[in-house]
């Protein structure tokens, strides 16, 4: 096997692994905030990631921790309107942030490409066929829109700050440690309960309850987050930025799949029909791209 077939395989099998962490984190809104799926799974990657760290250089820890808020806040967004929506849905959704960066320099003035004209059409499309098949647009619909549209900021962002990094692991490894950091705030400042009893007894219940899904988060934190970037950067040293902008599209596929054998979430005709004009936009916004795409090591 060639050198860049190992590349394409790597890179499938980091779709498939993203395609799972939708019905994972899914399936622990059931018994857990936003926040603390957020904290958990992260606080983990961190751990692992923290070698990275080691003798780290003050501009690519100083990236990291700005990309950190802002990953942060993209996931507060796709982990709450996971809880009010289906996850297949929501990976679908999700996906549109690919668009958000060109769209940005059309606000900017800049006048959009024939491809970018085409791929929205076909996503507003694939977002109008989705609607048909599941019901009307919903807060959980919407919630999951900001979250495309705070991914979409965060790999404007992350295309500017990499330019100049020195170490990419480190940046990410200080962006997984700040998601992890904002999430820990937020859970003190706003989940916490003020009388010291009732503290108490709410920590404990969280700790049993977290030990009682450790499998879900272990591999949310451990093997989607931690391991699966580090196959993503050796995948895409060994591709090019169109087939990596490519095999990345099929990731709400692979979350509708999973969905379904880990949900019991399907789709009708209609409802494929629609992600499938969704991922075609998604590859014609990034077809002829000769950068390396974006969102290189951004965890889903």
């Amino acid at each position: 096997m060639t050198r860049h077939l190992h590349g394409i395989l790597a890179l499938l099998l980091v779709t498939l692994v993203w395609g799972t962490t939708f019905p994972a984190m899914k399936d622990l809104t059931g018994h857990f905030s936003a926040v603390w799926i957020i904290l958990v799974r992260f606080a983990l990657a961190a751990v692992i990631l923290f070698p990275f760290l080691w003798r780290a250089k003050g501009s690519d820890v100083r990236s990291g921790a700005i990309l950190g808020v802002l990953l942060f806040f993209c996931f507060v967004f796709q982990v709450e309107g996971l809880a009010l929506t289906s996850s297949n849905r929501n990976a679908f959704i999700c996906g549109l942030n690919v668009l958000v960066v060109p769209l940005l320099g059309v606000l900017a003035g800049r006048l959009p490409e024939r491809r970018i004209v085409l791929a929205l059409v076909m996503s507003i499309a694939g977002l109008a066929a989705l609607c048909w098949d599941g019901g009307a647009w919903g807060t959980g619909d919407s919630l999951a829109l900001m979250s495309a549209l705070c991914f979409g900021v965060y790999i404007k962002v992350m295309e500017l700050r990499t330019r100049r990094a020195t170490g990419l692991l480190t940046i990410t490894a200080t962006q997984i440690g700040t998601v992890a950091l904002c999430a820990l705030v937020w859970l003190l400042a706003r989940e916490l309960p003020g009388e010291a009893a009732v503290r108490s007894a709410w920590i404990g219940a969280s700790m049993t309850s977290i030990g009682a899904h450790g499998w879900n988060f272990a591999y949310l934190g451990v093997v989607a987050t931690a391991a699966i970037i580090s196959l993503q950067t050796w995948g895409q040293s060994r591709t090019t930025a169109n087939e990596a902008a490519v095999v990345y599209a099929f990731e709400p596929a692979a979350a509708a799949f999973f969905g379904y054998f880990w949900l019991g979430e399907a789709l009708t005709g209609r409802g494929w029909l629609g992600g499938l004009l969704l991922i075609s936009g998604m590859i014609v916004s990034q077809w002829n791209s000769e950068r390396r795409p974006a969102a290189a090591l951004a965890p889903e």
